[in-house]
């Protein structure tokens, strides 16, 4: 897609976008209520994430491999997070699934399988994780701004700017691999 996701690099996970910038006025007028059974939702998806990543993280200590099940579970969390931040931020059109199906949104993320990692960085992974998450919510509070600014656009022209697509998806992307990072199913820093 662009520029700025040729930063994924070789990173496990990558962001993938075939969105064709073209927007339903209609819908995006109305997506901030249009968001609010996929934000509840992921509420919920999240709080069993929250137990599976504590799970994961005594596993990971012991085994120095985070179980495939669970790597499976909490990749689509993180799938379905970047599904309903793409639909809510205008950088995708559709209605999302209430799933994290691998390829299921015009905006998805791909996460290599499970492999192992350091127990002592998974022991300490909280920690090392902060930096990345201050980063992300910085870049939250920017694609805020952004979403602001191309609903408008969006409103009146029937589709998305390049421009303010690729930071949306910039954002997206830092955000998915922070999350990857923190839940175990990578042991790569998110990539700027």
């Amino acid at each position: 897609m662009s520029d700025l996701l040729a930063t994924d690099g070789d990173h496990p996970i990558r962001l993938v976008s075939t969105d064709d910038l073209q927007r339903s006025r209609l819908t995006v007028f109305f997506r901030a209520l249009l968001a609010i059974p996929h934000q509840f939702w992921l509420f919920l998806y999240g709080i069993a994430a929250l137990f599976v990543v504590l799970a994961a993280w005594f596993v990971g200590i012991v085994r120095g491999r985070i179980p495939d099940g669970m790597h499976g579970f909490l990749a689509g969390y993180v799938r379905y997070r970047v599904y309903v931040s793409a639909y809510a931020d205008l950088a995708a059109n559709p209605f999302p699934p209430f799933n994290g199906a691998p390829g299921a949104y015009p905006v998805s993320v791909e996460i290599a399988p499970a492999t192992a990692q350091s127990r002592l960085t998974i022991c300490f992974r909280m920690p090392l994780a902060i930096p990345a998450q201050i980063l992300s919510a910085v870049l939250g509070g920017l694609l805020g701004v952004v979403t602001f600014f191309s609903w408008f656009y969006a409103l009146f022209t029937g589709h998305q700017s390049p421009g303010m697509e690729k930071v949306l998806l910039y954002g997206i992307r830092y955000s998915a691999q922070t999350a990857g990072y923190a839940y175990f199913l990578t042991g790569r820093y998110p990539a700027l």
